[in-house]
């Protein structure tokens, strides 16, 4: 295996981080048809990998669910409350091997950005996708 060098992150110490995709965004986000295909070809790509995947939906009952265009459906979506996906993310942030995060979503000024902070005060490396994430 290749060593890990500092901003690369490796398959085997990576995880990608979905941030709420959900139906209620659709037509409000902007390139919201284009966010989700980037972030379904992440997907797709950490799939192939091994890549653990986190899929969250900021208050389901509100917002609705993730898109079905995504292709997650057969991956648990956990709900939250709160902006940062690092509380629903606490099993897999346990994990040592994980030591960088691919993050993708919405809403960049909201969720993503405190998912981001977050996960840099754990001393985690962070790689927004930036053709993947959008707001309102």
């Amino acid at each position: 295996m290749a060593a890990a060098r500092p901003g690369w992150p490796l398959p085997g110490s990576s995880a990608l981080f979905v941030c709420d995709l959900q139906e209620r965004f659709r037509g409000s986000v902007a390139a919201f048809p284009q966010i989700v295909a980037v972030a379904a070809r992440l997907l797709q790509g950490c799939r192939i990998l091994g890549v653990p995947v986190l899929v969250t939906e900021q208050r389901p009952e509100v917002l609705g669910c993730t898109v079905p265009e995504l292709g997650a459906q057969d991956l648990p979506r956990l709900p939250k409350s709160a902006f940062s996906m690092a509380g629903a993310a606490a099993p897999l942030l346990g994990d040592p091997k994980i030591r960088s995060v691919l993050l993708c979503g919405i809403e960049a000024h909201a969720c993503v950005l405190q998912t981001a902070l977050e996960l840099l005060a754990r001393g985690l490396e962070v790689h927004v996708a930036a053709d993947a994430v959008s707001s309102r």
